[in-house]
């Protein structure tokens, strides 16, 4: 996978916004403007970071190389993950569902029913 279908994968997702809130090289993809579900560093544009269930996490983690714990973030919940290495496209785009399903059941209802996917 390169940055390029990893952002149009994200996009596709429904209420899916892209901005630079920190800096003008960490991409953020956040649900309905509100929160992030993936962060990937356009001046290293092989890698991206993505929310996952704690148990889920140490489970890939000890399976694939390419998952680590999530480089500047809460190492229990997010993991880097690296393109191009042992993790397909097929799998990172199913860690990209499900960071987009964790962080999307974790918003208010009234956010939730203003945008319902």
């Amino acid at each position: 996978m390169d940055v390029e279908k990893f952002r149009a994968y994200c996009l596709m997702k429904p209420h899916v916004s892209e901005q630079l809130p920190f800096d003008e090289v960490t991409l953020v993809f956040k649900i309905a403007q509100q929160k992030i579900f993936a962060i990937t560093p356009l001046d290293a544009a092989n890698q991206s970071n993505l929310k996952c269930d704690p148990e889920r996490a140490l489970e890939l983690r000890a399976n694939y190389c390419a998952i680590q714990p999530g480089f500047h973030m809460n190492k229990k919940h997010w993991n880097t993950v690296l393109f191009n290495e042992d993790a397909d496209d097929k799998l990172i785009e199913e860690l990209i569902d499900h960071s987009y399903e964790l962080v999307y059941r974790g918003l208010p209802q009234k956010i939730k029913k203003a945008y319902p996917i």
